[in-house]
């Protein structure tokens, strides 16, 4: 899967590379539901929780509960702007 792929050529030590990895997991079993059976739409999923995850690791990383929250944080964040940003369909 691409959204592994992304993380394990990130630039990281192997016992951080372990504990990001850990929480990507965990943070994926705690939304995955939330996006359908699409094939592209879970992995595009995927791809966002990655990026949002290896925006807030770092090599001295060591909690994955910590990293797997801010994952989730980030990636909520980014899905809020993305829907302030959009234009209104009311009328």
């Amino acid at each position: 899967m691409k959204a592994r792929h992304v993380i394990d050529s990130a630039s990281y030590g192997p016992e951080a590379l372990k504990v990001i990895i850990q929480a990507f997991d965990e943070a994926w079993r705690d939304i995955a539901g939330n996006f359908g059976n699409d094939p592209r739409d879970v992995e595009l999923a995927r791809l966002k929780l990655a990026n949002a995850l290896l925006s807030v690791a770092c090599e001295e990383s060591h909690d994955v509960e910590a990293l797997k929250n801010g994952a989730l944080q980030a990636m909520a964040l980014g899905y809020r702007e993305r829907a302030r940003r959009a234009p209104s369909t009311a009328l």
